[in-house]
């Protein structure tokens, strides 16, 4: 590992804590009864801020009903650091549809500083520009999604100023951001173009599971129970890791738009390391993906490295977890007696791919009545193991890990390999005990209202396989 220095980061007071607490003021300033001592927050380390957007501690007026609602405000955290920046601001994120980022952005541009913008191909093309009859089902419904939002008077139909100020890529275009995507390295795109990442002024790193969209931060248009994707940001004031982020920018900016296709993304970039930067008494490991399947920096190696070192506890809060190495080294950990918990998107524990179902015990066919290569469910079913209630629609986004209370995995880094061996992806491992407390915390608010075990929802499709497959030959085998 490559040691970046240390920083006591003496702007701390200055920069972020500044905005933070214009965030919590801002979002805690509803009229309300006194009911009682609230439960103190816990520290947080040096430079280090850390937003939920599901929390129960804090509160924000909801721009989608106006209602106040539990969390923390993540677009305005975005937005209030964006109006700090004088010099620079990079953006790496999978998707921005949410108009009041890319109009922050375009007034930082307006006065003087130099914006750069880097997406995912599939959402660089303004949605104005789109056609319903053009697009997939998932491109269809986000049309829809992102027309209802635009539509400001409720009418369902869209004017042309609802049109012009609702569509957050072409608020950037217009303003002259310069955009690119993953395809300006002459390719097709990369596995996906997946950070979610900001560096401003290389002083101050926003990133963590949220992409900027009314779904990823607030909720679903016309959902009024729907609260977005549980997600969380981070925000981290230091020079030295801001440089490792602006580095892996670069990386994909090359020269920009039009360039001479000097962009790299995906496979096509330099294999990364992992990079080691001190941030206050707070070490932090990031590493960039993708790598190859025989590089032994590869993502899920250091994730199962780091989930090796457990001797109390592991909590794990996953969207995706597909990755049979990382629970072949959880059986590990609970044969020497280490507790495990995890919480998964329910969308996502009942797939065949699903490492979910091996914590469970249970193996899930695919449509073809294949098992998944080398699928090892467990003998005896975890009982730590779950799914968090969550309004229809909603999903849990969260890609993060508490180690023995004292080490955090993060990042917009999925479980599986196609995080590892495709995407660029960021992942992060912050040893805090502090910074864990957090993320605890964020475990245990979902644990409150979990749904344990082997949910009706698998069952049945346990079931339905189980009927038409029978027990499924693994991937690799002839068919008895």
């Amino acid at each position: 590992m490559r040691s970046l220095g240390r920083n006591r980061c003496q702007g701390w007071i200055r920069g972020l804590g500044i905005i933070w607490l214009a965030l919590v003021s801002a979002s805690c300033s509803q009229p309300g009864q006194l009911l009682g001592q609230a439960p103190a927050e816990p520290p947080l380390p040096e430079a280090i801020q850390v937003a939920f957007n599901h929390r129960d501690g804090n509160r924000y007026r909801s721009p989608l009903t106006g209602q106040w609602r539990n969390g923390d405000n993540l677009e305005q955290l975005v937005i209030e650091a964006i109006a700090t920046a004088q010099e620079e601001i990079l953006v790496a994120v999978q998707e921005i549809s949410l108009p009041a980022i890319a109009t922050a952005l375009s007034q930082a541009r307006h006065r003087g500083v130099v914006v750069q913008v880097v997406l995912e191909n599939t959402y660089s093309t303004p949605w104005s520009e789109q056609h319903l009859a053009d697009l997939p089902p998932h491109g269809r419904q986000r049309l829809e999604q992102l027309q209802a939002l635009a539509d400001r008077n409720g009418d369902g139909l869209l004017n042309d100023s609802e049109r012009l100020d609702g569509d957050a890529v072409a608020l950037l275009q217009r303003a002259g951001v310069p955009l690119i995507d993953d395809t300006e390295d002459g390719s097709k795109g990369s596995g996906l173009m997946h950070h979610k990442f900001v560096v401003i002024d290389r002083r101050l790193v926003i990133t963590g599971s949220a992409n900027f969209t009314s779904s990823g931060m607030h909720g679903d248009a016309g959902a009024a129970s729907s609260r977005g994707n549980v997600n969380h940001l981070l925000t981290i004031e230091s020079p030295e890791l801001a440089t490792v982020f602006a580095t892996e920018f670069t990386r994909m900016w090359g020269d920009g738009p039009g360039g001479h296709q000097d962009s790299r993304f995906g496979r096509g970039k330099d294999s990364g390391v992992v990079e080691t930067v001190q941030v206050g008494d707070t070490r932090i490991d990031v590493l960039f993906t993708p790598h190859s399947k025989s590089d032994p920096n590869h993502g899920l190696r250091l994730i199962g490295d780091q989930l090796a070192t457990a001797q109390r506890s592991i909590d794990m809060a996953l969207f995706v977890f597909s990755a049979q190495g990382l629970a072949d080294v959880l059986r590990e950990r609970v044969e020497q007696a280490v507790e495990v918990r995890l919480l998964a998107d329910p969308g996502f524990a009942s797939r065949s791919f699903s490492e979910v179902l091996d914590l469970l015990g249970v193996s899930l066919p695919d449509r073809f009545c294949k098992l998944e290569a080398g699928n090892r469910p467990f003998e005896t079913a975890l009982q730590g193991v779950g799914s968090p209630r969550l309004a229809r629609g909603d999903k849990l986004h969260h890609k993060f890990a508490v180690i023995d209370g004292k080490t955090v995995i993060t990042g917009s880094f999925n479980w599986s390999p196609s995080a590892a061996h495709q995407n660029d992806e960021t992942l992060l491992v912050i040893h805090s005990p502090e910074l864990a407390a957090h993320f605890t915390r964020e475990i245990d608010r979902m644990w409150r209202g979990a749904e344990l075990g082997i949910t009706e929802r698998m069952r049945r499709k346990l079931e339905r396989q189980r009927q038409r497959c029978g027990s499924g030959a693994m991937r690799g085998t002839m068919a008895p």
